[in-house]
């Protein structure tokens, strides 16, 4: 198929399908290369909204968020979170992705003033402790994407006070993923690092990729799948 061409929804699904497959991370890497120029039109096909929620919440539950805040958006992908932001009038953003091509992609919107190459969960931020107002990581917090255990890193970055919003997905293959997340999230308040403002299920996240992705008992969401918006203020320093 021509790049560009639109994909039918099986299309697309199948595509998707085809990445939650691969466990190599050259290999995952390698294909967000090659999804990177379709990318926005599948992921709209999906009616994937994960980026409007996160920054819905992060700016409804902090209205005096300024326009001049300093905002890093982790695995930014082509930039979906980026105009949401620009929406909302938050205008200073830095990206960083582990796909160049995604980067590439991201860079041609114009929306940031810095890009930066790095794959998170195996290697530091490319930024100082307590450089930003928020942090958003938007969709890759999931089972074979950025691992749990890379929540720390987010939080390394983030100013005392400052923001940090996450997303994952709840449907029954994401579930163990949720769980540990989960507990290194509590984990992390608990040692007083951060407090939970919002914990925000959501179920029409975006359509399956397969049916069994789709919890029976939820059927009537007509193939979409559920997911979960946290946000947490990092503690400021006594």
């Amino acid at each position: 198929m021509a790049q560009g061409e639109d994909r039918s929804l099986p299309e697309v699904r199948a595509r998707v399908g085809a990445l939650h497959g691969i466990t190599d991370l050259a290999r995952k890497l390698h294909f967000y290369d090659c999804w990177a120029p379709d990318y926005d039109q599948d992921v709209a096909a999906l009616q994937y909204r994960a980026p409007r929620l996160a920054v819905d919440c992060l700016t409804q539950a902090s209205p005096g968020l300024p326009h001049t805040a300093l905002i890093l958006d982790v695995a930014c992908g082509t930039g979906l979170v980026a105009a949401e932001l620009q929406a909302q009038g938050v205008l200073q953003l830095h990206g960083v992705d582990g796909s160049p091509e995604m980067l590439e992609q991201a860079r041609a919107r114009g929306l940031y003033q810095r890009l930066s190459l790095c794959t998170l969960g195996q290697e530091p931020l490319p930024s100082p402790e307590g450089t930003f107002d928020a942090v958003l990581m938007v969709g890759a917090l999931s089972d074979g994407q950025v691992p749990y255990s890379a929540v720390p890193e987010l939080l390394r970055v983030t100013k005392p006070g400052g923001l940090v919003c996450l997303t994952t997905r709840t449907n029954p293959s994401n579930l163990q993923f949720k769980e540990a997340l989960e507990a290194t999230l509590d984990q992390l308040e608990q040692a007083g690092a951060w407090e939970c403002l919002v914990a925000w299920p959501v179920d029409r996240w975006e359509l399956a990729t397969s049916e069994l992705e789709v919890v029976p008992s939820t059927s009537a969401n007509d193939g979409f799948i559920s997911g979960i918006v946290y946000l947490y203020r990092k503690q400021k320093v006594a």
